[in-house]
């Protein structure tokens, strides 16, 4: 046996006990969802060799949403190098489209599909979840909820994975070309809790891309992100839901690559309002132009750019998971920007919270503030994620200080960097350097 050979079958039998050790845990151990999690969605054919799944996990994502339940060789390749599955052509795909089926899916879909899709499921220990389907029409949520009960018996301790609309999917009052109503509600916020009251899941996903437009366009699009958040973070404190959120990695056609900048403001707004899962559209084809991956598999410019704020997002993740969002405020900004809500917000000029006092940006920026408490309830510890929205739109980025006092001193920094120092001023303040589109947890 020469020297080649026993390497291959060394790593083949590493490889091997990986797998057998994975195996022997449930797929919701496999999916930690005590840490913050990073994902994508699709990967296309010709993306699935191990030097393009190393690469998944080289840049830092956890986990692929669109991997057929049946390609055993791309789920054995995910279990080698530790990349989650959340795998379909399992039971009956779902996609509620412009609203022209909205109701329909018992009828598209009986329950015996369901049956016979779980019967012939064979798990794998890459396997985090089954995806059940994406953008339904609240008029099939009661029929979501009997499934989901349905597939906790035939596939017991089995994540399902279900994806909602954002809120500019059309609703009854829109006019024109809009005239499907892709939500079934009146509202938005009806959607959610029409969700919440039908759907016994324990989080709420949806995806919403900010960067479509002009920058008119996109004051408003960054509104109604804004909004959508406000929205469903709600509705998962007042639930007891995790928050799933997808923010965009690639652009429509005819746009600019999305920004490094860009990226990073995304994640970083989505944990100031309790995010526990970043899933990144798309990192093949998909939908839209400049993905992660081209249509022949090669990086694009977008490649790197996520692997450092995937980066960012794991080096603060173990620090900002001992912490759970109980609500998230708006400090300095305008009362009459474009860019502001429409939905109820709390806008404030400095910030009280725990034990930390008149927070606020050195040079009256804008923060968007998540309001932290302790996991642990025999804790007092409390933080305050922060993230700098003076420039989401990545044109004249900048660095500043955030500013506060702490009563009893002691307050801790981190960002995508690790730890920051935190400064004394001569007023008796602390001071934390901090850069546009940038988060900074802050734990006292």
């Amino acid at each position: 046996m020469n020297a080649k050979t026993a390497k291959t079958i060394c790593i083949a039998a590493i490889a091997a006990q990986a797998a057998a050790t994975c195996a022997a845990k449930p797929p919701a151990e496999r999916m930690d969802r005590s840490r913050l999690l990073v994902g994508a969605y699709c990967l296309q054919a010709n993306a699935r060799t191990d030097a393009h799944v190393k690469a998944i996990r080289d840049c830092g994502v956890d986990f692929i949403i669109g991997i057929p339940a049946t390609d055993r060789a791309t789920l054995d390749l995910f279990a080698k190098h530790g990349v989650g599955a959340i795998v379909n052509n399992v039971v009956p795909g779902w996609w509620g489209g412009n609203g022209e089926r909205a109701g329909k899916m018992r009828e598209a879909n009986p329950p015996e599909k369901y049956a016979a899709g779980a019967a012939a499921f064979k798990d794998h220990p890459a396997i985090w979840a089954v995806d059940i389907g994406d953008e339904p029409s609240a008029l099939d949520f009661p029929y979501y909820g009997d499934v989901v009960r349905q597939l906790g018996k035939a596939l017991p301790g089995m994540p399902l994975y279900l994806n909602l609309y954002p809120n500019y999917a059309s609703v009854s009052q829109n006019t024109g070309a809009q005239t499907i109503n892709q939500l079934g509600t009146p509202t938005y916020a009806e959607h959610v809790e029409a969700y919440c009251r039908s759907v016994p899941l324990d989080y709420i996903s949806y995806d919403f891309y900010p960067y479509m437009a002009d920058a008119r366009g996109t004051d408003v699009f960054l509104s109604k992100m804004y909004d959508n958040f406000i929205v469903v973070s709600e509705a998962c404190r007042r639930t007891k839901r995790s928050f799933w959120y997808i923010p965009q990695v690639n652009s429509r056609n005819g746009v600019a690559p999305t920004s490094e900048n860009r990226l990073r403001f995304q994640a970083n707004a989505a944990l100031s309002f309790g995010a526990e899962a970043v899933t990144w559209a798309c990192w093949c084809a998909g939908w839209w132009v400049n993905n992660v991956l081209d249509a022949q598999g090669r990086q694009t410019v977008q490649y790197e750019k996520l692997k450092r704020v995937n980066a960012e997002l794991k080096r603060i993740g173990p620090q900002y998971m001992r912490f759970r969002n109980v609500s998230t405020r708006f400090v300095g900004f305008p009362a009459n920007s474009p860019q502001n809500p429409r939905e109820k917000f709390d806008r404030v000029e400095k910030l009280d919270f725990g034990p930390f006092k008149g927070l606020r940006a050195s040079n009256g920026a804008r923060l968007v503030v998540g309001e932290m408490v302790s996991r642990d309830p025999a804790s007092a510890e409390r933080a305050l994620f922060v993230t700098a929205a003076d420039d989401p739109a990545d044109g004249r980025p900048q660095s500043f200080e955030i500013v506060f006092g702490v009563d009893g001193g002691g307050a801790k920094a981190f960002g995508g960097g690790g730890a920051i120092p935190v400064a004394r001023r001569a007023d008796g303040s602390c001071a934390v350097r901090i850069a546009s589109c940038q988060g900074v947890l802050l734990a006292r």
